[in-house]
């Protein structure tokens, strides 16, 4: 079988064998804006390897109240509690943008990271960053303001498409920042009056990066893309 292309960097910085194992168990999926992977307390019974989709993991409080508590592109994995040998997501995994993934069946997965030591070494790995960016994200929507989070939010998102214009409803911008949609829309005009967005059709363009960077907490340093950002300037 000939190997298959990566295109998630997750894959490509495990060890060749342990790639190998799981490329080949994979199929390419195309993912919908609004698609749910797996509900809280719900068993997880696919695992998703994004290349081009961007998926968001949200925390429901109480109600129709909720919070995005991590965003996983192309750098890593839905369904990452299986890494921590649990079979159940405590989050709301829904796509955010539209995309392609590497798509494998949980029951197909745990046995890999059962008996390949290598593999389950190296992605126990991602399972520790993956956890110290949950608290990271934690932290950030307490302590900063909401025009930085919405910067940094941007940021990241334009890191995971690899370009400066994507598709984001004010819906699933608020509900990544935890806001309503009235108040997601003031700051937004804000960005757009300032020259730093552009926002027509659910189609949002980037048109000042720089400014954004400005606006933006520390917490987008931490960010798993942060350290390639320089390729898409």
């Amino acid at each position: 079988m000939s190997p298959l292309p990566v295109q998630n960097l997750l894959l490509e910085e495990l060890p060749a064998r342990a790639s190998k194992t799981i490329r080949e168990a994979c199929e390419l999926v195309s993912l919908n804006s609004g698609h749910v992977l797996s509900e809280p307390g719900e068993l997880i019974r696919d695992v998703y390897f994004p290349t081009e989709c961007v998926v968001s993991l949200i925390a429901r409080v109480s109600g129709n109240a909720c919070l995005e508590v991590a965003l996983v592109g192309h750098e890593g994995m839905a369904g990452f509690p299986l890494l921590l040998g649990y079979d159940t997501e405590p989050l709301l995994a829904v796509v955010q943008i539209s995309g392609e993934a590497w798509h494998m069946k949980a029951e197909a997965f745990k046995p890999m990271m059962e008996h390949n030591f290598a593999l389950r070494r190296a992605l126990s790995k991602y399972a520790f960053v993956r956890l110290a960016q949950l608290a990271q994200n934690t932290a950030c929507a307490k302590i900063h303001g909401l025009a930085a989070r919405l910067a940094r939010r941007l940021l990241a998102l334009q890191d995971f498409t690899h370009g400066h214009q994507f598709h984001a409803t004010q819906e699933s911008l608020a509900s990544m920042l935890g806001v309503r949609r009235s108040t997601l829309t003031l700051l937004a005009i804000s960005f757009q009056r300032k020259r730093i967005i552009q926002y027509s059709r659910g189609v949002l363009t980037i048109v000042d990066r720089k400014a954004l960077e400005a606006l933006s907490c520390e917490c987008y340093s931490f960010a798993p893309t942060a350290r390639r950002a320089q390729k898409i300037r």
